[in-house]
């Protein structure tokens, strides 16, 4: 037997491991997705809903909840592929988003100020 280390590096020199990523990582990601997709849904619910049984002011409101239920939908598939990505290559970097959600409130709440605003003109308040 030998007392020798099994392996000897120059000093100061690191040793690169590979790292072990667990599945629950992976079904985290699926699993905002889906919450994504959830959200998208009932928010193409409300735009029907609108669609159907709305005038005008409601036609215009289903429109915009339309565009942004869809945008979300395209956002929530990026971000489920960049986050999948990064996670099989073990990145290192962060993997959370702090603008898609911002940009998404935003965006719900000018359709919201654009259906209050078209009721306050057309005097249905």
């Amino acid at each position: 037997m030998s007392s020798q280390p099994l392996l000897q590096t120059a000093p100061g020199k690191r040793i690169a491991l590979p790292t072990r990523v667990e599945p629950k990582v992976f079904f985290a990601n699926e699993r905002t997705f889906l919450s994504w997709l959830n959200f998208t849904v009932i928010l193409g619910g409300l735009a029907v809903g609108l669609l159907n049984f709305g005038d005008r002011i409601g036609r215009i409101s289903a429109g915009l909840f339309t565009i942004i239920a869809m945008a979300a939908m395209i956002y929530a598939l990026v971000t489920f592929h960049w986050r999948a990505q990064s996670i099989r290559r073990r990145g290192q970097s962060g993997i959370d988003d702090r603008f898609g959600p911002t940009v998404l409130a935003v965006s719900l709440l000018a359709a919201v100020v654009v259906n209050f605003i078209l009721r306050v003109k057309e005097g249905d308040f």
